[in-house]
């Protein structure tokens, strides 16, 4: 076997980038940009943004090049009309990423992976937009498969070996390469290396694809013996769960939906797989099957579509609900075509998919526009029920007649909307300038030591921005049925100061140092010092007993709640204003106010808070869900 010289891998790195230099070209900018990234990570938000955008535009405008390049070489045009024609795409990708901007919009990521989606299916079809040419279109992408099957494989082996010797010359040479080294490795690897080495396996004379009959024996026996088994099971199961719901009459569960897609998928890709052989003698069996599995396929859609329109019925229509429906349609679509019509052409899987791919993006139609009218429409029905909607703009609810249900509930869409669509969209139904209002929340500092908040926290800033604005405050996207026992006003948190100067005077300090909550009633913690016994128990009803040889003293914390919270006047003397929000009840108080006093026959003992949180049940009793303290002890 001779392998091939320095020499020989060079002329064709070179040949390869000479053929596909925009393609080149796009996967360099994207690894700088991963690199930049990598470096910038929690340092710069900004321009963390911009390398994010360029990632993306880098691998959309990669797909959209090659597509160009593969469209062009399949048509008779000029040297001159094709230049221009791979320009014009990759300008136009290039543009994108002043529409691309997901550390606003969380949809952004979800748009770029269906345009890649869209990319990827338009590079499989580009060759091959003429008439007929299904033996080349399948040999095409059969070729292109088994090549990336082989990039993946060489990169991950050349990224092992690199990150092998950095590894050694960290242990013999005492060199000091972190985790970023090896990051920046794989992108190099990943971004540049199998991405020159998968282009230079491209076919070029496509035209010749339609004389070749080959077909890997390999593909026949995963095909018949792994894919088609694998979805036999599934339609056995799915058919058996559709009678079941038939028999007992109740609404098929959601994650049906996943079962059905996973049995799609495998059912085609199978059929796609074995279409080159499916006219051979031996194989008659396969037009059965695909009968079959198309046959089968409808009345499982059917299925699909009850048990996602049960969920749009009551939540409305998501991005993820989208899909579904979207591809149940398409599914249908596919199934009826190959079921009705005898000359069955492979190609309109691709073409008709990547159609559906991009309707979905952007416009009136796309998974975005329809989700947000559903999910903002269900936000405007809440407050309209709850009377806080006035002149077509949101006003603040009255929190206290809501249940915490309905708000955790309005509460999950408020920022799940947020989350994927911004603030901003929901400017019409208020009256402050939400644009401002992300400007100012963007000049936050972050609460680590990263500089300005990053995009995550940035989210979450205008989630709690809005929460506070709309009179939400006090609810939580999750919740649970325990909730409904809380009075739906205000959690206290109340910290201590001056502890160190409350010591003096007493002559020992039993420091349990122990947050306790219902679920740690009987605990106990001893000690033995100077001739004493020690020793602590929480009771019920967040009660404290002490114990110093057998004298007992017991301290309530709930009754030291309710001191507090009765002059509501002069506990607010020590609130501490957030710079962020107004309704985050933090307390800095005096030691000696959250503190208590108890006498036995020869000890005098002072429960000393430093930490204390509580809440307010609906009998306007406080609960202590913890507490942090220690007792100081001094003998008469």
């Amino acid at each position: 076997m001779k392998f091939p010289s320095l020499k020989n891998l060079a002329e064709g790195a070179a040949n390869t980038i000479k053929r596909y230099p925009f393609e080149v070209l796009f996967a360099l900018a994207g690894t700088i940009a991963a690199t930049t990234e990598v470096e910038l990570r929690h340092l710069n938000r900004v321009h963390e943004g911009w390398c994010v955008r360029l990632i993306m535009i880098a691998n959309l405008g990669l797909l959209l090049s090659l597509s160009a390049t593969l469209f062009t070489q399949s048509i008779k045009i000029t040297t001159s009309k094709r230049r221009i024609i791979k320009l014009i795409a990759a300008i136009f990708t290039a543009s994108l990423i002043f529409i691309i901007d997901p550390s606003a919009r969380e949809a952004d990521y979800i748009r770029f992976f269906l345009m890649s989606l869209a990319g990827h299916l338009l590079v499989a079809f580009a060759a091959f937009t003429g008439k007929d040419q299904l033996q080349g279109f399948w040999q095409f992408n059969k070729t292109l498969f088994l090549r990336f099957l082989t990039s993946v494989l060489y990169g991950a082996v050349l990224f092992l070996g690199l990150a092998a010797a950095i590894g050694a010359t960290n242990f013999l040479f005492n060199f000091n390469f972190e985790w970023d080294t090896y990051a920046v490795l794989w992108i190099w690897v990943v971004g540049m290396f199998t991405t020159i080495f998968f282009l230079a396996g491209v076919p070029v004379e496509t035209h010749s694809l339609d004389d070749d009959q080959s077909y890997p024996k390999g593909l026949k026996i995963f095909t018949q013996y792994v894919l088609i088994p694998l979805s036999t099971v599934y339609v056995i199961i799915l058919l058996a769960y559709e009678i079941k719901i038939l028999i007992t009459w109740n609404l098929p569960k959601g994650s049906v939906s996943n079962l059905i897609l996973g049995y799609a998928v495998f059912g085609i890709l199978s059929l796609l797989l074995v279409y080159p052989i499916r006219e051979q003698a031996e194989n008659k069996w396969l037009k059965t099957f695909a009968r079959s599995f198309y046959f089968l396929l409808i009345p499982l859609l059917f299925l699909l579509f009850v048990a996602v329109g049960a969920r749009v019925f009551k939540y409305g229509i998501t991005e993820f609900r989208y899909f579904l429906i979207l591809l149940a349609c398409w599914l249908l679509f596919i199934s009826v075509y190959f079921l009705l019509f005898k000359k069955q052409n492979i190609k309109l899987v691709p073409i008709s998919l990547s159609i559906l791919t991009l309707l979905a993006i952007y416009g009136p139609q796309s998974a975005f526009s329809v989700s947000m009218h559903s999910q903002r429409r269900i936000i405007i029905k809440f407050f309209e029920k709850n009377n806080a909607f006035k002149n077509g703009k949101l006003v603040p609810v009255d929190s206290s007649k809501i249940s915490n249900k309905d708000g955790s509930r309005t509460v999950a869409n408020l920022e799940y909307f947020i989350s994927h669509y911004d603030l901003t969209p929901l400017q019409p139904y208020f009256n402050k300038n939400l644009t401002a209002v992300a400007d100012s929340l963007g000049k936050l500092k972050s609460k680590g030591d990263y500089g300005l908040v990053g995009r995550y926290e940035l989210r979450n800033e205008k989630s709690e921005w809005a929460k506070n604005y709309l009179g939400l405050h006090k609810f939580e996207r999750y919740y649970s049925g325990y909730q409904d026992s809380i009075e739906t006003q205000l959690a206290y948190q109340i910290n201590a100061i001056g502890v160190a100067r409350q010591i003096k005077g007493y002559e020992l300090m039993f420091n349990v140092g122990y947050i306790f909550n219902a679920g740690n009633m009987g605990d106990t913690v001893s000690d033995k010092i100077n001739g004493l016994i020690i020793q602590h128990v929480t009771l019920a009803n967040e009660v404290c007993r002490l114990t110093i040889n057998n004298e007992t003293v017991k301290f309530n914390t709930q009754e030291l709640a309710e001191k507090l919270i009765a002059d509501p006047k002069k506990l607010e003397t020590y609130r501490q204003k957030s710079a962020q929000y107004d309704y985050q009840r933090n307390y800095s108080i005096p030691a000696d106010s959250v503190s208590l006093t108890g006498k036995t026959p020869h000890f005098e003992i002072k429960f000393e808070v430093s930490n204390m949180n509580f809440r307010l049940l609906k009998n306007k009793k406080p609960e202590v869900t913890s507490i942090t303290f220690m007792y100081l002890i001094k003998q008469k």
